[in-house]
């Protein structure tokens, strides 16, 4: 099964070579999976042909905001409702949950409660999931078509489910301790409050459920179902 990463941005320069891009964190994550990958950088206005190029996409996080003035979002909007159109699986991480929910006429901005950054924890049906976070913005209002399937106090809409059409998180499964550590030393410096990054560090200490998340994301693009 041939998958389409819509790459939205890149890792920090600073954390090169020594840490993976952002397409490459969802092919390590999803391996064994038998997925084949092709990535499309977005992000520098890179565009495959239409949504038949792959049988499932998926949208990486991204430094930007999805209310931004870039000349890739429009375009990336259209693409999404062209995949959404077409029946074939979507996944979104982080901006890529923003994204597709406002493409599909949600809303996504910057939160008014501030940052989440590090491990944090969802109500997930009956289930408590834990996994790394790096944002501010998140979606407000999601589409009509979507169904909150995950939502803590700080996030409300941490995870969406389309039918059998898209399914978007959040949190980021795809970054390790190692990653949210190297954004720390990388990125926070005056962006997020000190505080918030001390609280962050403490946390890397503790187990996330990134293979869980990984597999609904993978049974999602298989099979258009979460469980």
């Amino acid at each position: 099964m041939k998958i389409g990463i819509l790459q939205t941005g890149h890792t920090p320069d600073a954390m090169l070579p020594d840490a993976p891009d952002y397409d490459q964190l969802f092919v390590k994550l999803l391996d064994g999976h038998d997925f084949e990958f092709l990535t499309f950088p977005v992000v520098e206005e890179v565009f495959p042909d239409g949504p038949e190029v792959c049988d499932g996409w998926l949208i990486t996080g991204s430094r930007y905001g999805t209310y931004e003035d870039h000349p890739w979002i429009p375009p990336l909007e259209q693409l999404i409702r062209d995949i959404y159109a077409s029946d074939r699986p979507l996944v979104g991480v982080c901006f890529g949950h923003q994204i597709i929910a406002q493409a599909l006429g949600g809303k996504s901005g910057k939160f008014e409660g501030g940052w989440a950054v590090g491990r944090q924890e969802y109500q997930w049906g009956l289930d408590t999931i834990a996994l790394n976070a790096w944002h501010r913005d998140q979606v407000s209002h999601p589409p009509e078509d979507a169904e909150v399937v995950a939502s803590n106090a700080f996030c409300e809409n941490a995870a969406l489910l389309y039918g059998r059409r898209a399914f978007t998180v959040q949190p980021h499964p795809e970054f390790n301790s190692a990653f949210v550590q190297g954004l720390l030393e990388t990125r926070a410096k005056g962006l997020v409050p000190d505080d918030l990054q001390e609280r962050a560090r403490k946390s890397l200490t503790m187990p996330v459920d990134r293979k869980r998340v990984a597999d609904m994301m993978a049974l999602f693009l298989k099979e258009k179902r979460i469980a």
